[in-house]
């Protein structure tokens, strides 16, 4: 009969728990977190999609660890297109955060495998809708090419940065250029002849 007692109040304490997490909403934050535990058993993506769909990898200067005022060098790539181009995540993963800053402006990080973060920045805008925690994939934007940050006066462009345990790393060597829509051969029929949609 005590273990009963035992068991319920032990119950009562879980029950309670649960509430107060589904309540503050600290449940959805512990459901990211286990997500992103898991991405962090995985190995990282050694070929990233480039971040702007009509954007090809040749066209990009690397900006690699160019110098960048006194004492600090460049931690990513600097990717230029009109204001306003639609920035694709470069891997699947979920958003780790979206912010402002001084040298980024409007950013979005994404978390991806193996722990990684994939870091936009200088963003015009967030897409519509974005939010931490969202799964994302190599087709989702996630905001606009822009020059907030301390971008500004420069030609509009998305910094691209991605960050491991250890530090920075250099994007361009990984990234691959995106193909162009597949069109799927469609059957042809001649001219005129009718077809039974009741087959």
């Amino acid at each position: 009969m005590r273990w009963v007692r035992r068991f319920s109040k032990l119950f009562a304490v879980f029950a309670v728990a649960l509430l107060l997490l589904v309540v503050t909403g600290a449940s959805d934050r512990l459901v990211l977190y286990a997500r992103i535990l898991k991405l962090y058993t995985q190995a990282p993506d050694t070929r990233l999609a480039m971040p702007l769909e009509d954007v090809r990898k040749k066209s990009i200067s690397d900006t690699w660890q160019a110098a960048r005022g006194e004492g600090r060098k460049h931690e990513g790539q600097d990717i230029f297109a009109t204001r306003g181009t639609p920035i694709l995540s470069a891997t699947s993963g979920y958003i780790y955060n979206i912010g402002e800053n001084n040298l980024g402006g409007q950013t979005v990080s994404v978390i991806g495998k193996g722990g990684r973060v994939y870091y936009y920045a200088h963003l015009d805008s967030y897409a519509r809708g974005i939010k931490i925690g969202d799964r994302v994939t190599t087709r989702t934007v996630l905001g606009y090419v822009g020059t907030t940050g301390n971008a500004q006066g420069t030609p509009p462009h998305l910094h691209f940065g991605i960050y491991t345990s250890s530090g920075a790393i250099n994007p361009l060597p990984m990234l691959t250029d995106r193909l162009p829509p597949t069109v799927t051969r469609q059957e042809t029929r001649p001219r005129g002849q009718l077809i039974n949609r009741k087959a």
